[in-house]
């Protein structure tokens, strides 16, 4: 794969200066990437969709399995809209993960792991084990239980839009891609 980094920030989106960003990555708008977030293509390109919020020192790396066979057209990591990581979360995702899911605090999720739509991953929870979780699934506890939840999680637009209006006072930004 190619060093290059080709970051690409749709317009709405606040994608802070200090963040960490390697390889091709695609920032969808109204995203917030807050200063010290790491997100890492190494194993081919991300698409981040809109509404998202990563936040402090949190890590989205598209790494792939170990035994997983070279292939000349590098995988798409394609991440859904109204996505939360939250703080110091480690995201190794290498397929997809859906919409409306939260990844908690020192949450972990491994490279062999789908996540579909409305999922939670609660806080210290890590999840390695190849499977694919089922829409709305909740992780959670010390021995990572999971459960269904009856609801998706709430989305974080007032959250999005306070950010938006106060990252841009206290960090510098990347510019947007203009509209045409």
């Amino acid at each position: 794969m190619s060093s290059k980094n080709n970051i690409k920030v749709m317009p709405g989106a606040i994608v802070c200066e200090e963040s960490k960003l390697k390889g091709d990555i695609t920032i969808g708008s109204h995203s917030i990437i807050h200063p010290c977030a790491a997100i890492v293509a190494e194993a081919g390109p991300i698409v981040i969709g809109d509404y998202c919020l990563v936040e402090e020192q949190a890590k989205i790396i598209h790494r792939l399995p170990f035994d997983y066979a070279e292939q000349e057209n590098a995988p798409v990591l394609i991440i859904g809209s109204h996505n939360v990581f939250e703080v110091d979360c480690a995201v190794e995702a290498s397929n997809k993960i859906g919409c409306n899911n939260v990844f908690e605090s020192k949450s972990f999720v491994g490279n062999k792991v789908n996540v579909t739509n409305g999922c939670i991953i609660g806080a210290g929870c890590r999840i390695t084990e190849e499977q694919t979780l089922k829409d709305n699934t909740i992780i959670y506890g010390s021995n990572c239980f999971q459960r269904e939840g009856l609801d998706r999680p709430v989305t974080q637009t007032a959250q999005i839009d306070t950010l938006s209006k106060m990252l841009p006072n206290y960090h510098h930004i990347r510019r947007p891609l203009k509209k045409n």
